[in-house]
């Protein structure tokens, strides 16, 4: 089954009720699932409570992408809230990158950490993130907590030094609406095709795949209508998108595999 295939069926079928395990049917990695978000959940509530203001601790479904936030603290960091899409997300995201990359790697249950990357807001402020993707027994990444420290240096230091001292209350949310999947999903196509490197009407193949890249980076195409939107702004057909994905996954492997030789 495709990738994207594998994140749009899961994102068809969870609830709020059931989060992290709308993939899944074997009693054992459901109670394990469970039990793991339950636990993480009480850890971005503790966590809210003693970091500054300036840092935001995310807990994400990965198997629900067009609703993945399950828990967050801060979220005037990135603007995002409790439903955020993962879209929603920073850009130049490391932490998603390796999810994408890893999603398929089932070869074992230890938690990848990505760590010490810098990532933008939509707003353009700089922040310092990290990630923890979580496995259950068979392999397969369910969730993943973020964190993300605003570093913009914008605020004067008197406001940076007050920020670094516990509330014990949470921010108020931001009155404004998150961005619907529609206009974000236009965005990172736009966004994409424009840092291919050439116009839409003269792109080449070599052109388009990088452009289907950095739209797989920002993770379009694990949400329903992402493949489709991508492929008629491209001109191509759907099943074009599909062979890129794979090109570009051989690619990665192969990359990974030269990587590795050089270390031995």
């Amino acid at each position: 089954m495709r990738l994207d295939a594998i994140w749009y069926s899961a994102s068809m079928k969870t609830s709020v009720n059931d989060p992290c395990i709308s993939d899944v049917t074997d009693p054992a990695i459901i109670s394990e699932r469970t039990l793991v978000v339950k636990v993480l959940r009480s850890a971005v509530q503790m966590l809210g409570c003693v970091v500054g203001r300036n840092t935001e601790v995310v807990l994400h479904d990965l198997t629900n992408p067009q609703n993945s936030i399950l828990a967050i603290a801060n979220g005037h960091v990135s603007g995002r809230q409790t439903g955020s899409s993962v879209l929603a997300g920073p850009q130049n995201d490391r932490g998603f990158s390796a999810v994408m990359q890893e999603i398929q790697d089932v070869s074992n249950d230890e938690p990848s950490v990505v760590g010490g990357y810098e990532t933008l807001t939509r707003s353009g402020k700089k922040l310092r993130s990290a990630t923890v993707v979580y496995r259950d027994a068979q392999g397969h990444p369910f969730a993943s907590l973020c964190v993300n420290s605003d570093v913009s240096g914008i605020e004067a230091a008197q406001a940076c030094l007050a920020q670094l001292l516990a509330t014990g209350t949470q921010p108020e949310s931001q009155s404004s609406e998150p961005p619907d999947m529609e206009y974000l999903m236009t965005e990172i196509i736009q966004g994409a095709m424009q840092h291919s490197g050439t116009k839409n009407g003269a792109m080449n193949k070599k052109a388009k795949l990088e452009a289907v890249r950095q739209m797989q980076d920002r993770g379009i195409f694990i949400v329903k209508g992402g493949v489709e939107k991508a492929a008629k702004a491209l001109g191509v057909t759907r099943y074009t998108i599909y062979n890129y994905l794979e090109e570009i996954r051989q690619s990665q492997n192969v990359a990974k595999s030269q990587t590795s030789s050089r270390k031995k």
